[in-house]
């Protein structure tokens, strides 16, 4: 199994700028941790909820296509569901936006059963600065690329985190994908 698992174009410079331009245009919140607190010391963001949002319905049936897809070719989890809104995040250099290491994994109903995390980069690199998104698959450290519409798809127990941005605004959309717990 690789670490993770890439796909460039995932989607397209418009689609990117029309979906950050729908997020824009609604009320964001205030990231949360799991059962709905906040802690600005480990994450640090708004966020968009897709099902808030019938103009985006679109985006889950590409991701379920790309994931199904790059499921085969990589990573052979056994996935049932799509349980939980998709989000977008935005992370903006005014509150030096991050969120710090963690897993997708968790003790909820639906965090125990994520599988796979699939993050697509919508803003353009030279947008922001730092906010990059790094992985700890194990003891070495890597970085996501910044091209605007790649998809990076990992599984949901890899250690990650987004790096303060420190100049512009990071916008990324991200879902998981669902089924048995990993045992």
């Amino acid at each position: 199994m690789t670490p993770f698992h890439l796909i460039p174009q995932a989607l397209s410079a418009a689609e990117c700028k029309s979906l950050i331009a729908l997020c824009q245009a609604a009320p964001m919140k205030d990231a949360g941790l799991v059962r709905q607190t906040t802690a600005h010391q480990i994450r640090r963001a708004e966020l968009s909820w897709l099902d808030d949002l019938p103009q985006a319905s679109w985006v889950i049936d590409r991701m379920m296509r790309l994931v199904a897809q790059a499921n085969r070719e990589a990573f052979g989890f056994d996935l049932t569901e799509f349980a939980e809104s998709p989000q977008v995040a935005r992370y903006g250099a005014e509150r030096e936006g991050h969120f710090d290491w963690h897993s997708d994994i968790g003790a909820g109903a639906l965090a125990a059963k994520r599988k796979l995390t699939i993050v697509v980069q919508l803003s353009k690199p030279q947008d922001y600065e730092n906010g990059t998104l790094e992985l700890q698959p194990d003891s070495t450290i890597r970085q996501a690329p910044r091209d605007r519409g790649t998809a990076i798809l990992f599984p949901s127990f890899v250690l990650h985190r987004v790096t303060p941005v420190t100049n512009g605004t990071r916008w990324s959309l991200t879902l998981w994908s669902h089924g048995p717990a990993f045992r």
